[in-house]
């Protein structure tokens, strides 16, 4: 039975939710060319750079997406090692199949290609269970989470290309979303620096640039209390009062004070994972 266009929408959809973090650009390849137009929806950053009509013998870069989307597609040997070449390190590669029913067996077909982080679960509930959705990584090449990081934030631009900003941030109250009460008064302050007669906003042009700051800023002490990394529109954030420093040195503290600044949270796009 093929999935409606509603169904299918809400599987694409359902699809999104797995595209990994990414440098300025998210680049896709976007198998037999189904999904991107919905995927823009959910993340603008999507770029589509191959639309292969086949599972196998693409014409791309090794090494050079950090997703591959397949609906309506099986996890066939083909696809599986086409999809592993072409991905970076830490990329991820989406199948979703409506008409197939979850399964430990693809997650052992995963595994036997040398994916990792695997999950295989229901595609969509419409409301009923459908389809199935399968999701691995493309192995790190550095250990360490930290190396890991750095090694996807050193393929993003130096410079603001994208249309979005990320911001470190600290909520009040520190609750996951689904804690939150309507009694709960949400606050948000985002880290910046003391200047010259001023107050900067730190802003990372990816969440990776983001989570390469962060980590050494925090082992050294110098931020202590951000418990959320949130994703605004440039549109937005260059509206405000504030001057803003883009993808900086976590050596910016060597010699400025940290300083809070209140932000509102309804302006936010997303919250990044």
């Amino acid at each position: 039975m093929v999935a409606t266009p509603r169904v299918e929408r809400l599987l694409i959809e359902a699809m999104a939710k797995h595209l990994p973090p990414s440098g300025a650009s998210l680049r896709l390849v976007d198998v037999m060319g189904k999904t991107a137009a919905i995927l823009r929806e959910q993340r603008p950053d999507v770029e589509v750079v191959y639309s292969p009509k086949k599972p196998t013998g693409w014409r791309i870069e090794a090494d050079s997406v950090d997703a591959v989307a397949a609906y309506e597609c099986d996890p066939s040997p083909d696809l599986l090692k086409s999809a592993m070449r072409a991905l970076r390190p830490g990329g991820r590669l989406i199948i979703l199949n409506s008409q197939l029913d979850p399964s430990e067996a693809y997650v052992k077909t995963l595994e036997a290609a040398d994916y990792t982080r695997i999950l295989v679960e229901v595609g969509a509930d419409c409301p009923l269970p459908v389809g199935t959705l399968m999701r691995g990584e493309k192995p790190h090449t550095e250990v360490h989470t930290v190396d890991r990081v750095k090694q996807v934030a050193a393929q993003d631009s130096p410079v603001r290309t994208a249309r979005y900003l990320h911001l470190l941030i600290h909520q009040t109250p520190h609750k996951p979303a689904w804690r939150l009460t309507s009694d709960d008064t949400i606050t948000w302050q985002a880290v910046g620096v003391e200047g010259d007669n001023e107050v900067v906003l730190l802003t990372f042009s990816s969440l990776p640039k983001a989570v390469e700051f962060m980590q050494p800023a925090v082992m050294a002490g110098h931020i202590t209390n951000v418990n959320k990394i949130a994703k605004f529109k440039w549109d937005v954030v260059k509206q405000w009062p504030y001057p803003t420093i883009l993808n900086p040195s976590d050596e910016i503290f060597d010699t400025q004070n940290v300083a809070m600044l209140d932000i509102d949270h309804a302006t936010a796009e997303a919250a990044d994972e």
